[in-house]
């Protein structure tokens, strides 16, 4: 599985992004971001999650997943995010964290 996501927006504006790709990592990581992107339902949800206002210094993310079977890219503000998408976005955004992301 391939994982992309970014993050714009916010009080700096920076963009920050991250890929993975699940066949470089143990078994057992990929299994990890597997039940993520199962349990958020990403594959069902809408291509864009609106907010009903914008904001000036919300953030905004692109999350794209590929897998065998399928491909699937999310648009969304902040305001606007499901909560079962909200444990992948947390381990997304520790990824981008770490050195090798920066």
């Amino acid at each position: 599985m391939l994982i992309h996501f970014e993050r714009f927006g916010g009080f700096m504006g920076r963009r920050m992004a991250t890929t993975i790709d699940t066949s470089s990592l143990s078994p057992e990581e990929a299994q990890e971001w597997q039940e993520l992107v199962t349990a958020a339902n990403f594959f069902e949800l809408p291509d864009h999650l609106a907010a009903p206002t914008r904001g000036a210094d919300r953030f905004y993310y692109k999350l794209s997943i590929e897998n065998e079977l399928q491909q699937h890219t999310v648009e969304a503000s902040e305001s606007a995010l499901p909560p079962d998408l909200e444990p992948l976005l947390q381990r997304l955004r520790a990824q981008m964290r770490r050195p090798s992301n920066m």
